[in-house]
């Protein structure tokens, strides 16, 4: 039995009649029970049909057994059974309309067995199909098919529909035809309680695609998405009164192929009046001749981060790859030397390198290495074990004596944010090999050792202005050490704030760094080799070795 009641009578009938096909009847009818939408569409529509018939012929005997209910009088027992006596066997008439002869008119529930046979066959005006045979079994094998042939890892996943505009213009004339009854039936009831063509969507396939992909659970959210789209070309034009009625709801944007997208058609559908919507569109909407295609599916799975520590031991290898005007410079880089690895073991689509703060091509990144992380898109792997992920730590450095990975785990994305917060906040260490224009004793260099926190005033560098805004940043050496080499070198240690540019700091880059190395020890000097020794950043944790 289908979860309807007396009320719903009128919006059946018009809904029928109109061309609506059986599940989108109870759409709006404001049905919200699942299981009515799974059954078969021609079972449902047979239920309808004896729904309303049932109702006509009710009337057709009451007309006929008493004759004064024409009249609205009342009766009473005398018209029933004498008790104790078999019931007498009434003809069956059909009612007639006053005025009209006897007999002339088509019988109630004829016309409505043709409309829904009508309904039956064609395809439905106010879902396009998408409920009718693209409903079904044979869908979910499709659906199922798409996602074997991903070969993805997963737990559950998540059905997502993406439906053409114009259903958003064919729903609205379609409430606009049964407003008035849905109204009589609850007062309360509006168009945000007719169920929606991708809701009603769901609740059939779901099931259906779990019971194909061998019980995997279909569920509201999921790290898993499968998406099906569908487009109907036939009935695009459907939208295009409303540029003109709502011209300010549609706006050209770069990614977008067309103006009407769904959230301007409702945006614009909000602001129309009944009166003008109904002057520029069918009532209800126009029966088309095809029904919607649904495109290609498309899986897609939540991002995997994965993290970690990397050192540099190359001073001819840039962090990422370097290209200058679409050529290469460098036949490698940090970040594909890991992310090759990384990437074949999850079998991702894509991934985005990040780290906290980066080196030079000429700087050695040693110590416990600079912390990164990688977003990995698409993974159709997204689970590894602790000896996984080791095996694939060994393989990154087996692959180059380049570079050296450590601390390799899988994390959150809300984690990501730790990294980030040492680019500016935290400290780093560094060791330089400086040079001096003039000859020096260790005496000379000894003072350096008892500056501590020295505020810099550094104008953003000149080899780094052509992608970074001039700006003077202000930057603290918290502390120095030197080693004395030669007459013409010693070994600078510093302790700095995340961001100093230790370069600059050195040479004094023209001026643009102030105070500086040179005015310090009143001579040229300027740095031949540097070393980060640690980036104080407690992310990811540690792993023991």
């Amino acid at each position: 039995m289908l979860p309807l009641k007396d009320g719903d009578k009128p919006i059946v009938h018009k809904l029928l009649s109109s061309g609506c096909c059986a599940r989108c009847v109870l759409r709006f009818c404001c049905v919200s029970v699942q299981a009515a939408y799974r059954k078969p569409p021609q079972e449902t529509l047979e239920e309808l049909r004896a729904f309303i018939s049932n109702t006509d012929n009710g009337k057709s005997r009451q007309s006929a057994t008493d004759p004064a209910a024409g009249n609205g009088e009342s009766h009473d027992a005398a018209g029933s059974d004498p008790p104790g006596e078999p019931p007498v066997k009434r003809v069956k008439l059909e009612p007639v309309e006053p005025g009209a002869p006897a007999g002339g008119d088509v019988s109630a529930a004829v016309k409505v067995e043709e409309e829904a046979e009508e309904a039956a066959s064609g395809v439905c005006v106010a879902c396009l199909g998408i409920l009718q045979e693209l409903s079904g079994p044979a869908q979910a094998v499709k659906i199922a098919e798409k996602v074997k042939e991903g070969e993805y890892e997963f737990d559950t996943l998540v059905l997502s529909v993406s439906l053409p505009a114009q259903l958003c213009v064919r729903e609205h004339s379609c409430w606009l035809h049964v407003k008035k009854e849905l109204r009589l039936k609850s007062a309360a009831l509006g168009k945000d309680d007719v169920v929606p063509v991708k809701e009603a969507f769901k609740w059939v396939m779901q099931g259906l695609v779990a019971k194909e992909l061998g019980g995997v659970a279909v569920v509201i959210r999921s790290l898993f998405e499968v998406g099906v789209e569908f487009t109907h070309p036939e009935t695009e034009a459907d939208c295009h009164f409303l540029a003109s009625t709502c011209a300010g709801c549609f706006k050209p944007t770069k990614n977008k192929q067309s103006v009407f997208t769904r959230m301007a058609v409702v945006k614009a559908l909000e602001k129309i009046p009944d009166a003008v919507f109904l002057k520029h569109y069918a009532f209800p909407p126009p029966r088309p001749s095809s029904c919607c295609v649904p495109r290609d599916v498309q899986c897609l799975h939540a991002s995997v981060f994965v993290a970690g520590r990397y050192n540099k031991f190359c001073r001819s290898l840039p962090q990422t790859p370097w290209l200058i005007d679409g050529e290469r410079r460098m036949e490698s880089s940090v970040e594909e030397l890991i992310a090759a690895p990384v990437l074949s073991s999850f079998r991702a689509a894509g991934f985005n390198f990040s780290s906290s703060g980066r080196e030079d091509v000429d700087v050695r990144t040693l110590g416990n290495g600079r912390p990164f992380a990688m977003e990995l898109l698409n993974p159709h792997r997204s689970k590894l074990s602790k000896e996984e992920m080791k095996q694939l730590q060994e393989t990154i450095n087996k692959s180059s004596d380049k570079i050296r990975v450590r601390d390799l785990q899988i994390v959150s994305r809300e984690a990501m944010g730790r990294m980030k917060e040492g680019e500016e906040a935290k400290t780093k260490s560094y060791t330089a090999l400086v040079w001096t224009q003039k000859a020096i004793q260790s005496q000379d260099i000894a003072f350096i050792d008892a500056i501590k926190d020295l505020t810099l005033d550094q104008k953003t560098p000149l080899r780094v202005l052509h992608r970074r805004a001039l700006a003077v940043r202000q930057r603290v050496v918290h502390r120095m050490n030197t080693r004395y080499l030669d007459p013409h070198h010693f070994h600078l240690e510093l302790k700095t704030q995340a961001g100093t540019y230790i370069k600059e700091f050195v040479h004094g880059d023209f001026g643009r760094t102030k105070p500086n190395m040179s005015e310090l020890l009143k001579m040229d000097t300027d740095i031949l080799e540097l070393d980060v020794e640690s980036v104080d950043v407690d992310w990811p944790p540690s792993i023991p070795e």
